[in-house]
């Protein structure tokens, strides 16, 4: 069975730092500024045990940012009602404040099992440090130190005990269908998250930025009498460097990369309101270097259809007119990628919101597919025969062999006699109806051309 552990406490006591040590990895952004973590990072390790990361409780803000603040709470509370085990994080170098004695009080409430952990104490000689936590009626605490890992195989000796070594297997990561909602900041990434979790699992506010960690959760979903297993990550808005104000910021966006790296697709949000920006070119790129299937959500259609419904929009002859326009329009606009989808949701009303996750299981199902040496070779034969390659300098392009070597890039091999003599052209004709024959659109495909004295290798989405 699973077993879940939320971290909670006053802003900056390190809850983050042990987060990060108990998980193995730098999941949650550390940083001495309050108020960081906002959304709940979520992260499963061995035998099916859950780590819960929340922000700091009493979080103190400025007053634009009022409406963070309550909903900071809110996802607080949400974790402890989820947890099964409440780890209470105080600072032992401070001592116990009245806060820490409010938040005890609110934690009894509960009725979860939890244990008090003094972090910041770095030795045995420190563990006088958290003698004034007594007063909180919480039993002794477990000294720890999450910077320097003091304390923590005692800390992991009461999580183990209370985790069920013997109950049923947990499905892992690697099994889920990994996707993740990226874009510019207040685009409504986490509106379309919520949509699709059902429940407002991450913050959402109108203050562009409110998303400063990559946050996960996972869906089951059903479509065609098969059922899935989906990973979705909502990442922070991706702002371009010369406009990030803080150091926290960079470490987001830093965040927010490293999950591309780690998913199987990328879905693109953009606000149709404002179109596709220079950034959106930016990380469309990313994605296909990095060799990712690729979809373009475009958010808000809503207000979008409304405005050519009401004339606001002009030379249209309907809303579906306006969207294929559209949809041209964002594909002219993202050259670098040939063919991909395009998806026209809206967050607040739920329209097409369910299409995200059905378009992310095709595109995962076409580019894990694998094809059979014959049938591949079979298929190129024919493209060849039907329209053969020109004449470059009296002599032909020609193919002797193919096999594909790869998916997440789904990638094939080819063997040639001369890859120079390979026109632009005749490459782009292979292509597209190899994409076509074995429905790759928004998938990477690559050509690893092997001619008989070198190697090719060339990527398209």
């Amino acid at each position: 069975m699973r077993i879940s552990l939320a971290l909670v406490g006053r802003p900056n006591v390190g809850k983050s730092r042990l987060f990060n040590r108990l998980v193995g990895r730098r999941v949650s952004i550390v940083h001495d500024q309050p108020g960081v973590t906002r959304d709940i990072v979520i992260q499963e390790v061995r035998n099916g045990i859950i780590f819960m990361d929340t922000g700091g409780i009493g979080f103190s803000s400025n007053p634009e940012e009022d409406s963070i603040t309550q909903a900071v709470e809110k996802q607080i509370d949400f974790a402890i009602r989820a947890a099964d085990i409440i780890f209470f994080v105080v600072d032992a170098r401070i001592g116990c404040t009245s806060l820490d004695h409010e938040i005890a009080g609110k934690l009894r409430q509960s009725g979860k099992k939890m244990f008090l952990i003094a972090n910041k104490i770095d030795s045995e000689r420190e563990i006088y440090r958290s003698d004034s936590f007594h007063d909180l009626g919480l039993g002794t605490p477990i000294a720890i130190s999450a910077e320097h890992g003091y304390g923590e195989e005692e800390l992991w000796k009461i999580i183990d005990e209370y985790a069920d070594k013997d109950g049923e297997k947990i499905l892992s990561t690697g099994d889920n269908i990994k996707i993740c909602l990226a874009g510019r900041p207040n685009v409504g990434k986490s509106s379309i998250a919520n949509a699709l979790l059902k429940e407002n699992r991450m913050i959402v506010s109108p203050i562009a930025g409110t998303t400063r960690d990559a946050i996960s959760d996972d869906i089951t979903f059903r479509n065609n009498g098969k059922e899935y297993r989906i990973r979705l990550t909502d990442t922070a808005g991706l702002r371009e460097k010369k406009k990030m104000n803080s150091s926290v910021e960079f470490f987001s966006s830093l965040r927010s990369t490293h999950v591309i790296d780690e998913v199987h697709v990328v879905l693109l949000v953009i606000d149709a309101l404002s179109g596709i920006t220079r950034q959106d070119k930016k990380l469309a790129g990313y994605a296909l270097k990095q060799g990712k299937c690729f979809a373009v959500v475009v958010n808000k259609w809503d207000l979008a259809s409304e405005g050519v419904r009401r004339d606001r929009v002009v030379g249209y002859r309907s809303v579906a007119d306006f969207q294929k326009s559209f949809s041209q329009a964002i594909r002219k606009e993202l050259f670098a990628l040939s063919q991909f989808p395009v998806l026209f949701v809206s967050a607040k009303t739920g329209f097409a919101v369910e299409n995200i996750l059905r378009e992310s299981v095709h595109l995962f199902e076409c580019a894990s597919q694998t094809i059979s040496t014959g049938k591949l070779n079979r298929i190129i034969q024919n493209l060849i025969e039907r329209q053969p390659p020109a004449l470059v300098a009296g002599k032909r392009f020609k193919i002797y062999y193919a096999v594909q070597n790869g998916h997440f890039p789904f990638q094939l091999k080819i063997f040639c006699n001369r890859f120079q003599r390979l026109m632009k052209s005749y490459r782009q004709y292979l292509e597209n109806n190899i994409r076509e024959t074995f429905n790759l659109n928004g998938c990477p495909l690559i050509f690893d051309f092997v001619d008989k004295e070198e190697r090719y290798t060339e990527k398209t989405a």
